[in-house]
C-alpha cells in the first residue's frame, strides 16, 4: 500500500511537471509565433542601385539621396502592401553611410531587409571616370587597384554591415543585390571603350558580386544575382537597362533605368523575398 502511494505520488509528480513544461513549450512556441508574424515590415537599405538614381521620378524630400518611386524597393513595396515601409538607401554610400545614417529604421518588427552595397567602397565611380578619360593602360591599372581592394579589404567592411543588421533585426529576412554585368562584348557600341577595358569592368563586376555572395552566405542571408537578368540588356546591346556615360546629367552614368529597376532588380528580390 505504501509502494502504491510513492508510485501515485512519484506519477502525479511527473504528469504535473511534463503539463507544466509542456505548456511552458506551447507559450514560447506561440510568442515566438507572434514575434515572427509581427515582423512584416521591409526597410530597404543602401547605395544609388536601390535608391533608383538612373530611373527618374525623385522623391524630392530624399535631396541628394535620390530615392525614386520607380526604384525597386518602392516598387516591392507598392506590390506587397508590408506593414511599414521604411527606405533609406541613399545615393553614393559606402559600407560606413549605411552604419551610420541609415539602419535607424531596423527593429524587431522588421521581416524583409533588402540592400546593395560595396560599389563606391570599391570606388566605381572613379574606376568609371579614369576609364572614360583616360588610357586603356590607365584603366586597366585602376580596375586592377579596385579588384584588390574588393578581394582584401571589402569583406571586413560587408560583415560589418551584415552583423549590424543582424543585431537591430534579428527576425528579418535580409536579401542582398549584387550588380549587373556593364557591358555586351562584341555589342553595337561603335565608340567608347575598348573590348579590353569592358571586358575588365564585367570581371571587376564579376568579382565583386561573387566577394559580397560569400560574405551574404556566411551571415546567413540570401544573395540576389542580377546579372542574368541584365543579360541582353548590358550596355552596348541594343536595349540596355543601364544608362552609358550621359554627359548632361553625370550622376546617372552607369546606373539601371526604369526598365532595369522593374525587370532586372524587382523580379530578383520578388523571388527572394
Amino acid at each position: 500500500m505504501r509502494r502504491f502511494r510513492l508510485t501515485a505520488y512519484v506519477t502525479s509528480f511527473l504528469f504535473a511537471a511534463t503539463a507544466a513544461l509542456t505548456g511552458a513549450g506551447v507559450a514560447q512556441a506561440a510568442e515566438n509565433s507572434s514575434d515572427a508574424a509581427a515582423a512584416t515590415g521591409y526597410v530597404a537599405l543602401g547605395d544609388s542601385y536601390s535608391s533608383g538614381v538612373g530611373s527618374g521620378s525623385y522623391d524630392s524630400s530624399s535631396g541628394d539621396c535620390k530615392r525614386s518611386t520607380k526604384a525597386y524597393p518602392a516598387l516591392w513595396a507598392a506590390a506587397h502592401s508590408p506593414s511599414s515601409f521604411n527606405f533609406t538607401a541613399c545615393s553614393g554610400a559606402r559600407t560606413g553611410d549605411v552604419l551610420a545614417n541609415q539602419l535607424g529604421p531596423l527593429s524587431a518588427s522588421t521581416g524583409l531587409v533588402s540592400i546593395s552595397i560595396g560599389g563606391n567602397d570599391a570606388g566605381f565611380a572613379d574606376v568609371m571616370t579614369t576609364c572614360v578619360l583616360n588610357s586603356e593602360s590607365t584603366c586597366i591599372n585602376r580596375i586592377n587597384e579596385a579588384r584588390a581592394y574588393v578581394t582584401s579589404t571589402l569583406p571586413g567592411k560587408l560583415d560589418q554591415v551584415y552583423s549590424a543588421i543582424s543585431a537591430k533585426a534579428p527576425a528579418a529576412h535580409v536579401v542582398v543585390l549584387g550588380y549587373p554585368r556593364f557591358y555586351k562584348l562584341g555589342g553595337s557600341c561603335l565608340a567608347g571603350l575598348s573590348e579590353n577595358e569592358r571586358s575588365a569592368i564585367n570581371s571587376a563586376a564579376d568579382l565583386l558580386n561573387t566577394t559580397t555572395a560569400k560574405r551574404v552566405a556566411d551571415h546567413g542571408f540570401t544573395f540576389g544575382d542580377v546579372a542574368a537578368k541584365f543579360t541582353g540588356h548590358e550596355i552596348c546591346s541594343g536595349d540596355a537597362w543601364l544608362h552609358s556615360v550621359n554627359w548632361t546629367n553625370i550622376g546617372e552614368s552607369y546606373h539601371p533605368t526604369a526598365a532595369g529597376q522593374s525587370g532586372g532588380y524587382l523580379p530578383v528580390l520578388t523571388s527572394n523575398a
